[in-house]
C-alpha cells in the first residue's frame, strides 16, 4: 500500500467492507479490485497465465465499479481466477462511462469466504483530500 493510493478494511455486522482511495477513478477500480482480493484471500495456485479483456457501461461511477467488480467475481466463481495485473481504461460514453479492462491472472485458491457479490450499500464515490475514495460492502 502507498500513500497514493490504498485501501482498509472497515467494520461490518455481517459482511466486508473496504475504505479505498487512490489519485485517479482508473487507480481506484484497479485499487477496489486488489482490496476485493485482499479480502476473499486469493491466493495463486499452480497453472496458466490467464488475460481476458473486460468492457461495460454504467450511466454513472458508482454502477460502473459493481459492473467491474461483478465481473470480476464471476471470473473467480466460473473459472477460478484472480487477477493480480489489471490495465484499467476509463471513458465517457452516452451520458455515462465505459470502461476496458486487460486482466491478467492465474488461478487462484481462496482461503476465506468467496465473496458472492458487490452492493450498493451506502457505495459512493467522491473527492477528498486522498484523491478519489469510495466504501464498498461486499456481500459473503
Amino acid at each position: 500500500m502507498t500513500e497514493r493510493s490504498g485501501f482498509e478494511e472497515l467494520q461490518h455486522t455481517a459482511d466486508w467492507a473496504v475504505r479505498v482511495w487512490a489519485d485517479e477513478i482508473p487507480e481506484l477500480f484497479v485499487e477496489s479490485a486488489r482490496a476485493m482480493y485482499s479480502l476473499s484471500g486469493a491466493k495463486r495456485a499452480t497453472g496458466q497465465r490467464q488475460i481476458k479483456m473486460a468492457n461495460g457501461w454504467g450511466p454513472d461511477l458508482e454502477s460502473l465499479l459493481v459492473a467491474f467488480l461483478s465481473e470480476l467475481i464471476f471470473y473467480a466463481e466460473t473459472e477460478s481466477l484472480s487477477f493480480p495485473t489489471i490495465v484499467f481504461r476509463l471513458k465517457p460514453e452516452g451520458g455515462g462511462h465505459r470502461y476496458e479492462a486487460r486482466l491478467e491472472g492465474w488461478p487462484a485458491v481462496w482461503m476465506n469466504k468467496p465473496i458472492k457479490a458487490v452492493t450498493y450499500h451506502n457505495l459512493r464515490l467522491s473527492r477528498t483530500e486522498r484523491g478519489h475514495e469510495v466504501e464498498i460492502v461486499f456481500d459473503v
